[in-house]
């Protein structure tokens, strides 16, 4: 399937809510961190097939802020599991010059995760590869409240006039404000929902759902079944298809 792809029209980013683990686990007879734990080797292929391909940027929606509301058990084992897992998988990410980075609001995270993280970012910030953000501690909605309050304190303090915002002044605040908008979301488990994730930067972009597919399944196979997908899909943004077509023949 890999070589029916176009790399000359490859989504430059690539946001993927990772769900099914639980499911998964419950599938085999186990406890839910039982697929947390399986949902590793996923992660590993999603993110080297990105990289082989050439796409730049790739969120992984890891930990959201509504996940604290889960079992206190469950939490702590994944938390104790994101250490581990970014502490094995550097040395990785240092071979396939992959760039290790986040958003969300890391500092409600154990400090032993805060230090692994920023262990693991210092050690990737000059990779010119692929650009791997995890999303932890984040949700959509607690991304534009955030920057509505900064707008607002810069609008109190004169830096900046209400009839200048706009949505470049809205997209600058967001915690994603150096990353291009996602151009195509995976979420396998079934759902057909966003789930409080990337409001904003979704806006335009394609979606593809895996029906019976649990995210421990994922292979890079099915990677290369959305970016097929999305590649013979027309992207209108609001325009008509003959537009499309018009600006194509230009």
């Amino acid at each position: 399937m890999k070589e029916l792809i176009d790399t000359g029209n490859l989504p430059k980013h690539i946001a993927v809510i990772m769900d099914g683990n639980g499911r998964w686990a419950k599938n085999q007879g186990a406890a839910r961190i039982f697929g947390h734990r399986n949902a590793i080797k996923a992660v590993r292929e999603v993110t080297e097939g990105c990289a082989e391909l050439g796409v730049s940027f790739l969120t992984l929606y890891a930990f959201s802020t509504e996940n604290w509301a889960r079992p206190e058990f469950e939490v702590r084992a994944l938390m104790e599991l994101l250490v581990q897992s970014i502490r094995n998988e550097l040395p990785t990410m240092l071979k396939n010059n992959v760039k290790l980075d986040t958003i969300g609001d890391t500092e409600s995270l154990p400090r032993s995760c805060q230090k692994q993280l920023k262990e693991a970012i210092d050690a990737t910030q000059h990779n010119t590869g692929l650009n791997l953000i995890l999303a932890l501690g984040y949700s959509g909605k607690w991304d534009i409240t955030k920057a509505a309050k900064k707008i607002a304190e810069d609008v109190r303090k004169g830096i900046l006039l209400p009839e200048e915002i706009n949505e470049d002044i809205v997209a600058a605040n967001l915690s994603t404000k150096e990353r291009p908008e996602v151009d195509l979301m995976l979420r396998t488990g079934g759902d057909h929902r966003i789930s409080n994730f990337l409001l904003w930067q979704l806006a335009y972009a394609e979606l593809y759902f895996y029906e019976d597919l649990f995210w421990p399944d994922f292979r890079r196979e099915h990677l290369y079944e959305a970016i097929l997908s999305y590649q013979n899909r027309e992207r209108r943004f609001g325009k008509t298809g003959e537009q499309i077509k018009e600006n194509s023949a230009k």
